[in-house]
């Protein structure tokens, strides 16, 4: 286990207890070095949506927990928040609550001259996602995309 994924897992079982007395959910937890600052990121949510008392009391409750722990050296920013609507879909627990909702695709590398999809996620397994674009279904690997995010429309 990476220094950033042992830093993420250990911060996500402090943060289990103060989200499930709040009525949230954890979305996500992502240490990342940003320029020189690194940034330890906690994503929360409930059904009804996240507000900024939700974000100030799980960042206080957290922040005092890390301080006690004290386990992560690097002085770093700590962010509580919402994913938001056009909210990342990073493992499988997100990809499977979002099949049958319109998700965006951008591969590292052109595919027929593109690199952006968009379509009705369909269904995913360990290698493949697959949406279905207009009338037909488009099977993408994993591993050539950059990034899946559902789609925000106006």
């Amino acid at each position: 286990m990476s220094r950033r994924e042992d830093y993420e897992t250990r911060t996500e079982k402090l943060l289990q207890p103060i989200a499930a007395a709040n009525g949230l959910s954890i979305y996500d937890v992502e240490y990342v070095k940003e320029g020189s600052g690194y940034y330890l990121r906690a994503y929360i949510d409930k059904p009804e949506g996240v507000n900024i008392l939700d974000c100030e009391k799980v960042s206080r409750a957290l922040s005092d927990e890390l301080d006690r722990e004290d386990f992560i050296p690097d002085a770093y920013t700590l962010e509580v928040s919402s994913p938001g609507l056009g909210r990342v879909l990073k493992k499988d627990k997100h990809l499977q609550g979002s099949v049958g909702q319109k998700v965006e695709i951008k591969l590292f590398k052109a595919i027929e001259g593109c690199r952006e999809f968009s379509g009705e996620l369909e269904g995913f397994d360990g290698t493949q996602i697959r949406i279905l674009e207009g009338d037909a279904t488009r099977s993408f690997r994993r591993a050539d995309i950059a990034v899946i995010r559902l789609a925000v429309d106006f």
